[in-house]
């Protein structure tokens, strides 16, 4: 076959294509009203993913779970936007790695509105401005987002799924070779994670400046040839700035967990599920102890544990904020949390993916 015959197979194929998205998209919208009527959720993590896993389970060709995955979130996304369409709010500026997380999730077509603050998301969601918000909460290196943990405890907010994201740092410029560079942008976190790659190509012999973000710092490289930025692909794509060189961080094993908050969500069991808590104690000796006594009792494994002052009074009191395995609605999980009624607020249960 010529290449034109294998392009017009090809085409023939993308009408197919077309002609079954389009067929599924008209039942999506029957879904869409269906759900509209009885007030239902329209993001469905936990039926997400167990569209992927069939699909990954019946794929006897060249796509491999992660690129079924990517097209199908797409696929998803579109169809949540003619199902009911969803106002997202995340950490910006736009082209953030928050950015980033939260359209790998609701996909280019959603309409995103970026926000200068961890607490301006929250607020957002909190008083029902946006559906969503997305905000980090952790990084592998750098340990948690103490913000997001404590507007967890301040908002009633639910969480409504976790996006774990590798990070990865593109050196992006106008310049065509690396030794027209004289100024490197980007976030101070940027210039350390890239400190082994600036000390190979540069030494000594150019200027790092810290901006307020890598997408300010991709901005900035747009303007001018001798300068290039550290930054995340989206911000190089939003400012128009070639990529020279791809994944430039000193670790590759660098990742950030991010939430998706909702005001009020609840997720189905998965079979994998995981719980996020605020629980308080008392200051009687052992409290906290006797607590995790009885996780332990309830066949409840523990993932994380972390204290968060009060802020109340003058003396030093805490709350924690817990992560487990499980499902809220497991017989033994729920028996526990109605014994601590008084002391434990559920943030979610959600599809595990970390």
């Amino acid at each position: 076959m010529t290449l034109d015959d294998l392009r017009k197979k090809i085409d023939s194929l993308d009408d197919q294509l077309l002609e079954i998205l389009t067929q599924r998209m008209e039942v999506v919208k029957q879904v869409g009203e269906f759900k509209r009527q009885h007030r239902a959720i329209v993001y469905r993590p936990e039926r997400e993913k167990a569209i992927v896993d069939r699909l990954h389970e019946q794929s006897k060709g060249l796509l491999s779970r992660s690129a079924i995955e990517a097209i199908f979130l797409e696929i998803f996304a579109v169809s949540r936007n003619i199902e009911l369409p969803e106002r997202v709010a995340y950490l910006g500026p736009e082209g953030s790695f928050t950015h980033q997380a939260a359209e790998s999730r609701f996909g280019a077509m959603s309409e995103y509105i970026g926000l200068p603050s961890i607490r301006s998301v929250f607020e957002s969601v909190a008083s029902e401005r946006v559906r969503f918000g997305v905000v980090p909460i952790e990084n592998n290196q750098a340990g948690d987002v103490v913000e997001t943990l404590d507007f967890l405890d301040q908002h009633a907010v639910s969480i409504a799924a976790e996006v774990p994201m590798d990070i990865h740092f593109g050196f992006a410029t106008l310049a065509d070779e690396v030794h027209a560079v004289h100024t490197i942008y980007s976030r101070d976190i940027g210039l350390r994670q890239c400190k082994k790659f600036i000390r190979e190509y540069f030494g000594e012999e150019i200027n790092l400046v810290s901006v307020s973000s890598t997408s300010e710092a991709a901005r900035l490289a747009s303007q001018d040839a001798k300068s290039a930025a550290l930054c995340s692909s989206m911000a190089a794509r939003l400012h128009q700035l070639p990529i020279l060189f791809h994944n430039v961080e000193d670790r590759e094993d660098n990742q950030t967990r991010f939430l998706i908050l909702s005001k009020q969500f609840e997720n189905q069991r998965s079979g994998n599920d995981k719980t996020s808590l605020i629980a308080y104690t008392s200051d009687d000796p052992g409290s906290l102890a006797d607590m995790l006594h009885d996780f332990q009792q309830a066949n409840i494994n523990l993932t994380k544990i972390e204290s968060r002052p009060a802020k109340q009074g003058s003396g030093f009191r805490y709350w924690f904020f817990i992560e487990c395995e499980g499902h809220h609605q497991d017989p033994n999980f729920a028996q526990l949390l109605d014994q601590y009624a008084s002391q434990i607020r559920c943030l979610g249960s959600y599809l595990r993916l970390i």
